[in-house]
């Protein structure tokens, strides 16, 4: 008998636990530029050069106050809670709150709080983390569907566009586009959907507890501390828990 291999059967392939990674957006595959930095580019847009000391301050105040993609503010004036509460479901809410909350910072660089929330927008406003690209990478490879699931209200797929990313993205399920906000089961059933995968083989990955709030939908859960802009992640675990090589 010739030695030949049989073709009766697919090669042997390692066992995969999940079909499919939903991936957090902000703290989870890319962080905020640095504030300070935040702060000169935005007063640049508005003509005004400011010294690096002056631009701290006024950061610090900035993110005291409330950041999109930052820490959530001690406080919210009243004539904007409305907006606030509603920031992740319409985008017209999301620019109001902040932007009005930037407005509480005293400065005379005329219209910066535009110019701040104008940075979200673009690409140059963030940073991938460092292990971003390799991980998405890997599990496309692997053949398994990626999805972003995001509490935000603006679009980012330019910004994955911008970073080469987009052909590793399968779908995205925005808060701002479904009308559900994460830890609503829906909005994870609504991105295994579009996948077209079982919640039950579908991994989340987040840095918050809403981003836990994906076991309620029958997914398994990875929650990740965010780590530093530009600098690796632990999204190396993903992989691990995939069952995909790293």
């Amino acid at each position: 008998m010739p030695d030949v291999a049989s073709t009766d059967h697919p090669p042997h392939r390692p066992h995969r636990q999940v079909d499919a990674v939903l991936f957090d957006f902000h703290g989870t595959l890319a962080q905020v530029e640095d504030p300070v930095t935040w702060v000169l580019a935005a007063a640049a847009a508005c003509g005004r050069e400011l010294d690096r000391g002056r631009a701290t301050v006024l950061a610090d105040r900035l993110v005291m106050a409330g950041r999109a993609g930052g820490p959530l503010p001690h406080r919210v004036p009243p004539a904007l809670a409305e907006h606030w509460a509603d920031r992740d479901l319409y985008a017209q809410s999301h620019r109001a709150a902040y932007t009005g909350l930037a407005s509480t910072v005293p400065t005379d660089v005329e219209g910066l709080p535009d110019a701040l929330y104008d940075r979200l927008l673009g690409p140059d406003g963030w940073l991938p983390y460092a292990d971003t690209l390799s991980t998405l990478r890997t599990l496309h490879d692997a053949g398994i569907k990626v999805a972003v699931v995001s509490n935000i209200g603006f679009d980012i797929r330019p910004h994955f566009d911008a970073w080469g990313m987009s052909s590793l993205i399968d779908a995205y399920a925005l808060s701002f586009e479904l009308g559900r906000t994460k830890p609503d089961p829906a909005i994870f059933l609504r991105a295994c959907g579009m996948l077209g995968a079982d919640p039950e083989r579908t991994l989340m990955v987040g840095d918050s507890p809403a981003d836990a709030g994906a076991v309620k939908a029958g997914c398994a859960a990875l929650v990740l501390p965010a780590a530093e802009p530009g600098r690796p992640n632990g999204l190396g675990a993903t992989l691990a828990l995939a069952g995909c090589a790293a």
